[in-house]
């Protein structure tokens, strides 16, 4: 993966953010938004042999960053454009940011969301006051949709990422983070549009101009990475972090990027699945797939950062709750200590005691049992035994199956 080239506090001119106005939006959002947390994890510290310290912008009323950048630029909307309310197109958690903010603001709001877009998020941004209209099959034709329905009625366009003030908004985490851990060596950022990074880049390298800045993207959207490396890899499919599945980064973002993030991780979806778990196990914390993208780019590269005193950005936490369970059940099988087993049985009386007896024996947990006589190839006397049991972790699994095989069971995973 290249490195990109390092920057200097000489490098923060030209950009239509300045860390000035950083400074600024930090008066501005004082009070309505939440100076969050920024706390070191000794355990994860343990697992990724680097300090961590984590930024819990899922702590934010709506859940996510996203408050900061939208409070900014309403905030600068004069008394005749508040009047003719605001229209702005997003997955969910702009979206609940600008509806959040407007309410509060006495300003009417109209949120364009894309279709797939988690019902969680659809249903916060309507209680939040905004109409929602749901349409477009991408985030992209969904804002074009917004932009034309925004014109016609005269609203004013938020945009989620690529407008200075919302920039200067999501700056203020990189300010929290350096006053609250001014050692902090290094921070990894979620990238979708690039509006959070961006912000956290110039608040951040206008302090500590040696402070490294890791961006993360996941695998199905690397947008930001094909637009700094020239690449062509595909931006395609259903990822768990919606929030960063973006086709297309911002002008200002991405020239922001080019100049002043060190580099940009991808990662995988069963990256993203066990750093959403280990977050909830270990930190009880809930956070979305986006929000747990730096803690899956630590983890999947430890050694990247061996040493270093690392700060993660904790970007949202709206997930609904059965994909929760989803992704816990999942990393359950991952570890070994969740498994579905078939085994072919003689279709008589005793055989399932008898299988039973022998996993309690070995200390395993049945969870779920089926039979299945009709749909196999196995002869009319026998019977196909699956079974869903819980383990203690992998080596535990082997140890079961051996035991299994040594009963003369033909028991295999599925």
């Amino acid at each position: 993966m290249a490195e990109l080239s390092p920057i200097t506090s000489s490098g923060l001119s030209g950009f239509p953010v300045a860390p000035g106005d950083i400074h600024a939006a930090a008066e501005t959002i004082r009070g309505a938004v939440i100076e969050t947390p920024c706390g070191y994890s000794r355990t994860l510290s343990n697992i990724c042999g680097c300090d961590v310290w984590l930024k819990f912008e899922n702590l934010q009323f709506t859940s996510s960053f996203k408050e900061r950048g939208a409070l900014n630029r309403l905030a600068a909307l004069t008394r005749e454009e508040r009047a003719r309310g605001v229209v702005a197109m997003s997955a969910g958690n702009h979206a609940q940011g600008v509806a959040y903010h407007a309410r509060r603001l006495g300003i009417p709001a109209t949120i364009v969301m894309p279709v797939g877009t988690p019902m969680v998020k659809i249903e916060n941004t309507r209680h939040h006051g905004a109409e929602v209209m749901v349409t477009g099959a991408t985030l992209e034709e969904a804002a074009a949709f917004a932009r034309s329905h925004g014109e016609a009625r005269g609203m004013i366009f938020v945009h989620p990422y690529d407008d200075p003030l919302v920039i200067a908004g999501q700056g203020t985490v990189g300010l929290e983070m350096l006053k609250a851990v001014p050692e902090l060596d290094t921070l990894v950022v979620p990238i979708g549009g690039g509006g959070l990074i961006s912000g956290i880049a110039i608040a951040a390298k206008s302090i500590k101009p040696s402070l490294r800045i890791l961006g993360v993207e996941a695998w199905l959207y690397p947008s930001m990475y094909n637009a700094i490396h020239d690449g062509n890899l595909p931006a395609r499919g259903d990822t768990l972090a919606e929030g960063i599945a973006v086709k297309s980064p911002g002008k200002i973002t991405t020239e922001i990027v080019r100049r002043l993030v060190d580099d940009i991780a991808l990662v995988n979806e069963a990256e993203l699945e066990r750093a959403v778990a280990t977050l909830i196990s270990i930190e009880k914390t809930v956070v979305e797939g986006a929000g747990a993208a730096g803690l899956a780019a630590l983890m999947s590269d430890s050694t990247r950062f061996a040493g270093q005193k690392v700060g993660l950005v904790l970007s949202g936490g709206n997930i609904d709750t059965r994909l929760i369970a989803s992704v816990l059940t999942r990393e359950l099988a991952r570890e070994g200590r969740l498994t579905q087993l078939s085994l072919d049985i003689p279709d008589r009386p005793g055989q399932l005691a008898a299988v039973a007896t022998l996993l309690a024996e070995a200390g395993a947990n049945i969870i779920e049992v089926s039979h299945q006589r009709t749909f196999s190839d196995l002869p009319a006397k026998a019977t196909l035994l699956q079974l869903v049991i819980e383990t203690r972790d992998s080596a535990h699994l082997d140890e079961v199956m051996a035991r299994l095989g040594a009963s003369g069971l033909s028991a295999r995973c599925t």
